[in-house]
């Protein structure tokens, strides 16, 4: 399965109040395992960054203003992302702006283009529910190393969720599992000769059988002597060893 892991830096927050993209990144994967192939771009967006996005992505009007315009770097996105699965950590914001540049330009919405959009943030809440699911608090909880993210940056946040996402989505620390080991174990499993073994019967004792008795006369009293437990003929009941260690009162 091919795989995207992408993020954006913004404007300011409000795509249809016309804020803009300022820098993409994308980080592929294939079959769970990292390829090396990215793709990362800063954009001029056209208007000034509003002073709290500055204190986010640190870039600024200056820094941008000899960089491409979305439109340029379009097809290199939309060629990167097509049919693959593309996951985004708060998915609603991104699509968000990528969607309102890609209709300046007559195009059809992002998530048209690609597989399928997966929100990693969404996943997070329902593995992880009433915790924090920010991409920091999700890199401390399963120890991805993001000592490097004093700003954000498109790129090496899609590096980070690539991380966060194998670990959150496999429940351990590596990020691959080699696929001739997972073979192996499977084929381990399916030949495994269970037939030299021998499972103790563990019958129960006089005080055990009394307690059980007990129990059962409570749930007739409660149901009406509807009791299913003694509406079954058990070996027990007729003098026979108990199945499987168990001896009805």
């Amino acid at each position: 399965m091919r795989q995207v892991f992408l993020d954006t830096e913004t404007t300011g927050l409000a795509a249809a109040q016309g804020d803009r993209i300022v820098e993409i990144g994308l980080v592929e994967m294939l079959n769970r395992r990292l390829t090396g192939r990215t793709l990362h771009h800063y954009l001029n967006p056209g208007r000034p960054s509003h002073p709290d996005a500055l204190k986010v992505h640190g870039l600024t009007d200056e820094f941008l203003v000899d960089k491409p315009p979305f439109e340029r770097i379009v097809d290199e996105v939309i060629a990167f992302v097509a049919e693959a699965e593309v996951v985004i950590h708060n998915a609603e914001f991104d699509l968000g702006f990528l969607d309102a540049e890609l209709a300046r330009l007559g195009r059809s919405r992002f998530a048209a283009q690609v597989g399928r959009v997966v929100d990693s943030l969404r996943l997070a809440r329902e593995i992880y529910p009433g915790k924090g699911n920010s991409l920091d608090a999700l890199c401390r909880r399963l120890e991805v190393d993001n000592s490097g993210r004093e700003l954000h940056g498109a790129l090496l946040d899609a590096g980070l969720l690539a991380e966060v996402y194998l670990r959150m989505t496999r429940g351990q620390g590596a990020l691959v599992i080699d696929a001739t080991q997972r073979g192996n174990a499977a084929d381990a499993a399916r030949t495994l000769d269970l037939s030299s073994y021998e499972l103790p019967l563990i019958a129960a004792d006089a005080d055990e059988l009394s307690a059980h008795a007990a129990i059962l006369d409570e749930l007739d009293n409660a149901s009406g002597g509807k009791t299913v437990w003694r509406t079954l003929e058990t070996p027990s009941a007729q003098g026979a060893p108990a199945r499987d260690g168990i001896i009805d009162g």
